[in-house]
Order: structure tokens, then C-alpha cells, then sequence
């Protein structure tokens, strides 16, 4: 599976998460992605203010894609000593 084959399927169930039957690569973007032999891995996020990511595994030896929502609960910054 190419790179682009592998996003364009990610967005895809990003947007029938949602129930989106028109989108576009501004609205549902990568954050990240990567490939290791045959396998892939992408974080995806939106444009939506719901603090939802989403993460797309595929197995190529299995053949199976995983699909998982997050939802962001918390941001907190500290200071670190030195």
C-alpha cells in the first residue's frame, strides 16, 4: 500500500466518524506518519474544535487496518529544574 493509498484511507474513516460525505485534505490533516516495511501508521486530526485525534494502524502482514478515536482531555505545561 502506497502512502497516499494509506492517508486517503485514513480519511476516510475520519470523515465517516463524523458522518462527512464531502471533505477535504484541509480538513482532516495528518499530524504524523509513518511506514516500517509494510506496515503504516498515522495520527490525524481536524479542523473541529472538539479536541478529537484519531489513529490509523495497518498490519500488512495481517492485512487489517485498526481505526481508534481520542478525545484531548488536558493540557498542562510545568517547569522543569535543571
Amino acid at each position: 500500500m502506497t502512502e497516499k493509498e494509506f492517508v486517503s484511507i485514513c480519511r476516510k474513516y475520519v470523515a465517516d466518524y463524523y458522518g462527512l460525505k464531502h471533505y477535504s485534505a484541509n480538513d482532516i490533516y495528518v499530524v504524523w506518519l509513518v511506514k516500517v516495511l509494510q506496515n503504516n501508521k498515522a495520527l490525524l486530526s481536524t479542523t473541529n474544535a472538539d479536541g478529537m485525534y484519531f489513529e490509523c494502524t495497518y498490519d500488512g502482514d495481517k492485512n487489517k487496518l485498526y481505526f481508534d478515536a481520542y478525545k484531548h482531555q488536558r493540557n498542562r505545561w510545568v517547569y522543569l529544574n535543571k
